[in-house]
Formats: structure tokens, C-alpha cells, sequence
């Protein structure tokens, strides 16, 4: 397949959801937007993932302006 054909197949998934999300309700509408748990389908929590929870943002300035630690 050719890039051509990538974009088209992905252009036309995305054509096809939007056509299933605009048959329903509202309320449904706004339910298979949310964003869900792909295991059992719960509303997924936010996720802190890629945070350092140890990251010092003031030193990380500090630094960045050129300043001795």
C-alpha cells in the first residue's frame, strides 16, 4: 500500500465513526466520547503518566536562565 492509501483508508475510518457518533442521542453521543477503560470499560481516571513527580520545576528554571545551583 501506498501512503496515498494509508490516508485514505485512515480518512474514511474516521468519516465512519463520525457517521456513528452523529446516530446517536445526545446523551449516548457524549457516553462514547468519554474516555473508558479498554479493560472493563469503566470511566478511565485521569492519567499522571510521563509526570516526575520528584521534578523540580524552579531548579529546572533556574538552570535554563543560566543560573549556579
Amino acid at each position: 500500500m501506498t501512503g496515498r492509501d494509508y490516508l485514505w483508508c485512515a480518512l474514511n475510518l474516521l468519516l465512519d465513526q463520525e457517521e456513528e457518533l452523529a446516530a446517536l442521542c445526545p446523551s449516548c453521543r457524549a457516553e462514547a466520547q468519554e474516555g473508558r477503560c479498554p479493560v472493563c470499560g469503566g470511566p478511565a481516571a485521569p492519567a499522571n503518566a510521563g509526570e516526575n513527580q520528584s521534578f523540580d520545576l524552579e531548579r529546572y528554571e533556574r538552570l535554563k536562565r543560566g543560573e549556579q545551583v
